[in-house]
């Protein structure tokens, strides 16, 4: 089996490391990640200028772009094979709710499902204790059971990952997103030349975490595993539309 591993905390990410050593004792693994932390980056593709593919130590590629450009590059042009899974991860905290719409990382599993390849977004949900080798086996536990059982249609599954010790895990949930309360405000500073600038500021609580939820599939200590598709498509107003346009 062969597999490629990207993320958006670059390629120095520990979670990354971790991943890549756990997956690589049962698979053929290619690691191409970006150069530099890239979280919130979402779906974006560098097009106004080109891309570098460089080789760190470690034996892993960066990139001077996205996440997604990263796979993207992978899939379209830098490997000889097309890879049987697309993980992207351990990402170092949550993508639940509405942070998939952002997530760098959930952007690179989703442009190899966009390529047709089954893809993976793993995240550990910090909380300061980063017990990113939990995530890894996780990980590693979902590519064997696509191993013995493919789905046989595409896939992109969002995987958040409790930050506790793998046996105090409390099973595997198939969850559908929540929902985040809005936004923390930004937050406003004066740079020593005087200028205003601003931070986005945090995102917010859970405000859907009820049962069958990502969030409060974590909260119970279990592993959540959301199947995401891409069709925006708002069904329910195609008629309201029509008769609106009519």
């Amino acid at each position: 089996m062969h597999i490629l591993l990207s993320n958006d905390d670059g390629y120095f990410a520990p979670g990354l490391a971790i991943l890549a050593e756990s997956l690589a004792l049962f698979a053929k693994v290619t690691v191409v990640a970006p150069e530099r932390d890239r979280s919130g980056a979402s779906n974006s593709l560098t097009l106004d200028r080109p891309l570098a593919v460089r080789r760190a130590g470690s034996g892993f590629s960066y990139v001077n772009g996205t996440p997604t450009d990263c796979v993207h590059l992978a899939v379209t042009g830098l490997l000889d094979d097309l890879p049987d899974i697309v993980i992207s991860g351990v990402n170092h905290g949550a993508n639940m709710g509405d942070d998939t719409i952002y997530s760098g990382t959930v952007a690179a599993a989703t442009e190899g499902f966009l390529l047709g390849i089954p893809s993976l977004a793993v995240s550990l949900v910090a909380s300061g204790s980063d017990y990113f080798a939990t995530a890894a086996r996780v990980a590693a536990e979902m590519v064997q059971r696509f191993a013995r059982k493919p789905l046989g249609q595409p896939t992109l599954l969002n995987i958040n990952v409790p930050d506790v010790p793998y046996d105090k895990l409390r099973g595997f949930e198939i969850t559908r997103l929540g929902k985040r309360h809005k936004a923390e405000p930004v937050v406003k500073s004066i740079t020593p030349r005087g200028e205003t600038v601003y931070w986005i500021g945090a995102a917010g609580s859970a405000q859907d975490a009820g049962e069958g939820t990502d969030f409060n599939a974590v909260s119970r200590m279990a592993v959540s595993v959301t199947p995401l598709q891409m069709d925006l498509t708002q069904f329910s107003q195609l008629q309201t539309i029509r008769d609106w346009i009519a």
